[in-house]
């Protein structure tokens, strides 16, 4: 078995905290930025997942690369995520179009607040996914993370 050498992890670990010097920056938005953040780190995980995982089609959208797009969207249905537990899924549909989708939400993202059918949310499109936020607020509850950034993100063991 090789043994990984310094240069060989170097750029790697490099990669990753720019990547989550990245992700830290643009949760510092102003407007509840603080709150965000420690909610997000309280919450851990629940506060984010990747798309794949979140963000599904619904039978309105035409296909899958146009699913989401930031903007302002009504929630249309909210109840269980099928096969999820602890899991919410809100149907959302476009306040200007018929585009739509489903997101999945840990329903811990959701313990300080729910989100009710009828309410307004807005996604905006950031460089690490999409972000999700309560449309009066304008404070975000979810981060659906492209797959490529969610994987970095997660823990991974180092052996040596």
């Amino acid at each position: 078995m090789r043994t990984p050498t310094l240069s060989r992890l170097l750029p790697r670990l490099l990669s990753r905290i720019l990547g989550l010097a990245a992700f830290a920056a643009a949760l510092s938005v102003p407007a509840q930025a603080d709150s965000f953040t420690s909610s997000a780190s309280s919450a851990g995980s629940a506060s984010s997942a990747s798309i794949s995982d979140s963000i599904s089609g619904s039978s309105t959208s035409s296909s899958d690369d146009d699913r989401v797009a930031a903007g302002q969207y009504r929630v249309i249905n909210v109840a269980q995520a099928p096969g999820k537990p602890g899991t919410t899924r809100m149907t959302l549909r476009a306040v200007a179009g018929a585009r739509a989708f489903n997101l999945d939400v840990p329903d811990r993202a959701l313990a300080q607040r729910r989100v009710n059918a009828g309410e307004l949310v807005n996604v905006k499109e950031r460089v690490y996914g999409f972000e999700f936020a309560y449309a009066d607020t304008q404070r975000p509850f979810f981060l659906a993370l492209q797959d490529e950034w969610y994987r970095e993100l997660q823990s991974h063991k180092v052996t040596g």
